[in-house]
């Protein structure tokens, strides 16, 4: 009844956000010159990449320690989206040389509050499944 999430979704979409992500940003930083767009293109490619690489460890974090309601797999994507938006906000804010301990902690905390703020309203709308005595177990 209450199953695990199968990984080989993840898997798959790990594997093609890593090969765009780290194969674009290869390729944005050895073969264009710093112009708008490109510098635009790498922080779209950086969240790919950084998305990939944490889509596996968010799962790994959410097989090892259920939550309550479950989570589903929106919830892992969005969790691992998180890692590569904030990746990419710490390399944009580097360009202008703002980023401290204090910004770093800042967005971390922001961030985490936003999280939090959906999971309960996630755990508030979720109803468990019934479960009737009629059907075999």
């Amino acid at each position: 009844m209450n199953e695990p999430l199968p990984f080989k979704p993840f898997a798959i979409s790990t594997f093609i956000l890593l090969l765009i992500g780290w194969g674009g940003l290869f390729a944005v930083l050895s073969f264009s010159v710093p112009i708008v767009w490109f510098r635009w293109g790498f922080f779209a490619l950086l969240i790919l990449a950084l998305t990939g690489v944490f889509l596996p460890i968010v799962y790994f974090f959410h097989r090892r320690f259920p939550a309550d309601p479950p989570a589903e797999s929106n919830v892992v994507v969005r969790q691992a989206v998180w890692f590569g938006v904030y990746g990419a906000t710490l390399a944009w804010l580097q360009l202008g040389r703002l980023v401290t301990v204090y910004v770093i902690l800042g967005l971390a905390g922001g961030i985490l509050a936003i999280e939090y703020f959906l999971r309960l309203r996630e755990r508030a709308h979720w109803k468990p499944p019934v479960v009737s005595d009629d059907q075999p177990s």
